[in-house]
């Protein structure tokens, strides 16, 4: 039974034709064959190891879908995770440094969703806290004597990643001590600088004795740090997930191979354990794979996510490279009914629901989508689910005399396609289609 809230989240995301942020593992289909290895890598960086997965799928097969379903996966476990789509604007890969901010802002926990970066440095702070005060020495009332220890247990702690980059501790002693001095502002100013925010104060830069901004070196230093709160902050790792890499194609040459050295880069780092506790994960099209403008170009990287793909029969997913198979009819039939059901089951209405969008009218539904995209399956599920719900769900639960069978007819127009379903409708003009 799926949570009021929960609900709400799934059925308003499928409204607005978006992958919904939690609670996928409601109506995931199909991902089965790779949940044991994911588990099994998820526990291998809980004991301070890495890893790196890179999944290939064409549009609409469930790049996106597999990704959120692992985070919440991951966050259930106690993991953080952050996915970071990349573009050739405001997130290009060879700009680690603006990578690294776009993961900080959108990291999350299983307490918050989106923005969890504050709450961490504040718990891993409490944490050594706790520990200055569970050896006995210092008395909880004289507040000096615990700041400089927790300071001292701090440095400690990150002295791997002080002789890497010294400012990163520095910036958070200097955040501990505005909190002890209520200078808000500085506070406030030195923990937008940890998350890689350009256009800092200088005075407050020089709160903490620091300089400048953190850059494409400094971002993989300050990765390391994170890293290390989160281990002492009671959290296994970091689920760290980079959607839609196959932009890198359409970028400029220069920029491009930039891109594709920094991703050897980071799975070299991964390899050389300079990451403990990170689990990578990328998301690309089968032509940024295998096609001249992607992986390809750069050789070193070929090599390293080089996987041979035959009988889909024996895809192994514990390999560097997985692929996903898309959705076929029965797929995305299966996925219709559990979204029936959970809509059903939340509604004073449900009966009725369950009459009037019974299995058959889900797959005549499907199987219309699914013909006004040009037969291709593949990229149907994003729309299938946005009319189920939109146009079909809620127009049973609020009329009692709506009746899909008789009064629905299903029109695809090119406004509310993206681009890969633009190129299946073979005549870009409204189509509609008789249930």
């Amino acid at each position: 039974m799926v949570s009021p809230e929960r609900r709400h989240e799934i059925l308003a995301s499928l409204r607005r034709g978006t992958v919904p942020q939690r609670a996928l593992d409601a109506f995931a289909v199909g991902l089965d064959a790779f949940q044991a290895a994911l588990d099994e890598e998820l526990a291998s960086v809980s004991r301070g190891g890495g890893v790196f997965k890179a999944v290939r799928g064409e549009y609409g097969s469930g790049k996106t879908f597999l990704a959120r379903w692992f985070q919440e996966r991951a966050r259930q476990e106690g993991f953080a995770a952050a996915e970071v789509q990349i573009s050739e604007t405001e997130t290009p890969l060879h700009r680690l440094e603006t990578v690294y901010r776009r993961l900080i802002e959108r990291l999350s926990t299983a307490d918050t969703l989106q923005g969890a970066f504050r709450n961490i440095i504040d718990a891993w702070f409490y944490a050594l806290e706790e520990d200055v005060l569970s050896d006995g020495e210092i008395d909880e009332s004289d507040s000096a004597a615990l700041l400089a220890a927790t300071e001292r247990l701090m440095e400690r702690r990150l002295a791997e990643v002080t002789r890497r980059a010294p400012t990163f501790a520095a910036a958070l002693r200097g955040y501990r001590r505005a909190l002890a001095q209520d200078d808000l502002a500085a506070a406030e100013g030195l923990l937008a600088w940890l998350s890689g925010q350009p256009n800092v104060a200088a005075s407050v830069k020089r709160f903490a004795g620091i300089k400048g901004d953190v850059d494409h070196f400094g971002a993989l230093s300050f990765l390391q740090g994170l890293l290390a709160i989160l281990r002492d902050a009671g959290h296994p790792g970091l689920v760290w997930v980079l959607d839609e890499v196959e932009t890198l194609q359409r970028m400029r040459s220069d920029v491009r191979d930039k891109s594709l050295n920094a991703l050897r880069q980071l799975i070299d780092e991964i390899d050389g354990g300079r990451f403990p506790g990170l689990y990578l994960m990328i998301t690309g099209t089968t032509a940024f794979y295998d096609g001249p403008m992607g992986v390809a170009r750069l050789a070193p990287l070929a090599q390293r996510l080089a996987v041979h793909f035959d009988d889909p029969r024996w895809d192994n997913p514990r390999a560097v490279q997985v692929r996903l198979h898309g959705f076929n009819l029965e797929k995305l039939v299966a996925v219709g009914r559990r979204i029936r059901d959970i809509y059903a089951d939340g509604s004073p209405h449900g009966q009725r629901i369950g009459q009037k969008v019974d299995d058959a009218l889900i797959f005549r539904l499907a199987e219309a989508v699914t013909g006004g995209l040009g037969g291709k399956v593949g990229v149907a599920p994003r729309l299938f689910l946005k009319k189920l719900v939109g146009e079909v769900l809620d127009r049973v639960e609020q009329f009692p005399d709506f009746d899909p069978a008789e009064h629905y007819h299903l029109t695809l127009n090119d406004t509310e396609m993206n681009d890969a379903e633009r190129v299946a409708v073979t005549d870009p003009d409204d189509i509609e289609l008789s249930l």
